[in-house]
């Protein structure tokens, strides 16, 4: 596999257990396109606006035990997108890397940073006062993104700098997430290798 073009930036992932079966393709050079369906109408919501302003072309097909909770389905998702970004970003040579943007929507500000730095780190200050928004359970929030952060073995900071209403510091999370992402895989003509003094990521 070579470092660059868009057909070098697209993954496919198929991930299946007793509790969820999850099918994921990702193009990182997209238009912002999307197909979902998770069976949680908040979560759809918020991975079609991760599409949509990263400019990601994206599909996700999760059949979960909702009947349980929502748990599974949206950590396994999670695990699945990360594997998903790692495999589509691939040996990372000529890309920023580093990714940061404060996203504003009504009353809430939510700052995102990330690292494609091969090394997996979540931390978050990002807190909700309702249970659910919809059917999404928001104590699945940390889950979700400590999964991404992990399987794309990413550093992942989200920073809460204003807002009370849940809904848009859901929203404001996940489309700051997208906007970061966007810039740490674009590319750099200043770069012919990967961004690191050490020579490697990881």
């Amino acid at each position: 596999m070579t470092d660059r073009g868009p057909k070098d930036r697209f993954s496919e992932i198929r991930r299946t257990t007793a509790e969820t079966d999850i099918h994921i393709t990702l193009d990182l050079d997209g238009r912002g396109q999307s197909e979902i369906a998770t069976g949680i109408g908040f979560f759809d919501h918020m991975l079609t606006a991760f599409a949509r302003h990263g400019f990601f072309d994206l599909t996700a097909h999760v059949k979960g035990d909702l009947e349980v909770d929502t748990h599974h389905t949206v950590e396994d998702t999670g695990i699945v997108l990360g594997q998903a970004i790692a495999e589509a970003v691939g040996g990372k040579k000529g890309i920023r890397r580093y990714g940061s943007f404060a996203l504003p929507m009504d009353d809430a500000l939510v700052l995102c940073s990330l690292d494609l730095c091969g090394r997996a780190c979540y931390r978050s200050d990002i807190s909700f006062t309702a249970e659910r928004i919809g059917s999404f359970e928001t104590e699945t929030f940390d889950e979700f993104f400590t999964a991404v952060a992990s399987n794309a073995m990413m550093n992942l900071h989200f920073r809460n700098l204003g807002g009370t209403n849940c809904h848009h510091i859901a929203e404001a999370s996940f489309k700051a997430f997208a906007r970061a992402l966007d810039q740490a895989v674009s590319f750099d003509p200043r770069l012919t290798d990967v961004l690191s003094t050490k020579g490697s990521l990881g």
